[in-house]
């Protein structure tokens, strides 16, 4: 295993990747409603190979910290749409996602999405720390990045290259809120994927000698039954085929984000029951049908697709309702409160969120405080800081995070073992 992680350094520091050069085009006339999470004109194959969407573009360059070490940020700048979905990607061993995947993220951000495109702490990561990267880009995008109000924090994705996927197969086991995973050539020395249940696509070389055709399938197969998941080899490419601008993954990657991440089974058409253009993949295996949280599959019939996307637009207008109704509610007394939202659970674990919300004045600095019910552990926290003594925790803030005006919040959350309750929390300040 030493020599195909040393192979795939040497390989990914002798590669680059050039800048693609078409321009977005301007926003195309869609019967989409800004409430609804699906987000541009209906596709057509010929809109699925072009390198372009139909949304203009814009990017940020992200200083180093909060996780991760910089990277730059692709997003769409059409505002008039709603909240968009959020992509985060992690190169591979030794590798720069500069070099990489930055040809990725105008690409993905002109079809409706927030890209971020992270460098690692150290280009020697493995895939935990890989994994852990991810998932703090992710927070900081969505609570303190200058598009934080454009992206809906429910709608999240990770994608990683060899190593970097690996990272992917961190996150995904660890959140499993997220709405979609995308491996290229995942390598996952650390991580089993037995547990993942966040939709996930794998797409491997057939001319890989480093993540090698029977090495990725092993790891496959051990991808639960039950979860939505899909498969692909391209025909001919080798370990770092994914490093080159091309549109051969990238209809298989807008697809699968459009359908997990946005919800749009307009686009489940190009994963199933075949592909529309099978000529550049020599082995596929879907999974279908692909059905997206709170909806029913594109490919169904007409009608059901028709009606997953009206409950899809009428609870996102319920959602947009109880948010106007809770900005207009009068900030709380006291210094801080926190609330507990649970935002799944499985056996033997659950996961929490709890948003922290300032009184009356401004607050420099927040902690949370609970018990833990019998059984509980807590095994991971995003956007706060844990400290624990016996049953009795305390998550205080990062950062990033800990300055609140009067009644502005924001949240954290976290992972544990044991049964799911609802605690009881207490908020202070500093």
């Amino acid at each position: 295993m030493a020599a195909v992680v040393a192979v795939a350094a040497v390989i990914a520091m002798v590669f680059a990747v050039g800048t693609a050069s078409a321009q977005p085009a301007g926003n195309a006339a869609n019967a989409v409603t800004p409430n609804s999470t699906q987000r541009g004109p209906d596709p057509t194959i010929q809109s699925i190979e072009a390198s372009r969407g139909t949304f203009a573009t814009a990017q940020q360059n992200v200083a180093p910290g909060n996780g991760f070490n910089g990277g730059v940020v692709y997003y769409p700048t059409d505002t008039s749409q709603g909240t968009w979905g959020a992509l985060a990607i992690v190169p591979g061993y030794t590798a720069l996602c500069a070099n990489e995947e930055a040809w990725m993220g105008p690409w993905l951000a002109s079809f409706g999405f927030v890209v971020i495109c992270i460098e690692t702490n150290s280009r020697t990561d493995y895939d935990v720390a890989r994994g852990q990267e991810l998932l703090a880009a992710l927070d900081w995008l969505t609570t303190a990045s200058p598009v934080r109000s454009e992206i809906d924090p429910n709608r999240l994705a990770v994608l990683g290259h060899s190593m970097g996927g690996g990272g992917m197969v961190y996150a995904t086991e660890h959140r499993p809120s997220l709405r979609a995973g995308i491996g290229l050539a995942p390598f996952s020395p650390s991580e089993s994927w037995s547990t993942d249940t966040v939709p996930t696509l794998v797409i491997g070389g057939q001319n890989d000698t480093v993540v090698t055709p029977s090495l990725l399938s092993s790891e496959y197969t051990t991808l639960p039954a039950s979860t939505q998941k899909d498969f692909a080899q391209i025909a001919g490419a080798d370990h770092v085929y994914y490093t080159h601008a091309n549109n051969v993954e990238m209809k298989l990657i807008i697809p699968w984000l459009k359908v997990f991440v946005d919800s749009d089974t307009r686009y489940e058409q190009f994963l199933c029951p075949t592909l529309p253009d099978p000529s550049t993949i020599s082995i596929y295996q879907p999974k279908c049908p692909y059905v997206p949280p709170g909806g029913s599959s594109g490919s169904a019939s007409a009608s059901a697709s028709a009606s997953a996307s009206a409950s899809a637009s009428a609870s996102a207008s319920a959602s947009a309702s109880a948010s106007a109704s809770a900005s207009s509610t009068p900030p709380p007394p006291g210094v801080c409160s926190a609330t507990y939202q649970a935002e799944g659970s499985w056996p033997g674990g659950f996961q929490g969120q709890v948003t922290v919300t300032a009184g009356s004045s401004a607050v420099n600095g927040w902690s949370v405080h609970w018990t833990l019910a019998s059984g509980q552990q807590i095994t991971q926290v995003w956007n706060g800081t844990l400290s624990a003594s016996g049953s009795a925790v305390t998550v205080k803030n990062v950062s990033y995070n800990g300055s609140l005006g009067a009644g502005a919040s924001t949240t954290f959350g976290f992972l544990a073992n044991g049964a799911p309750s609802t605690p009881t929390l207490t908020c202070t300040s500093p």
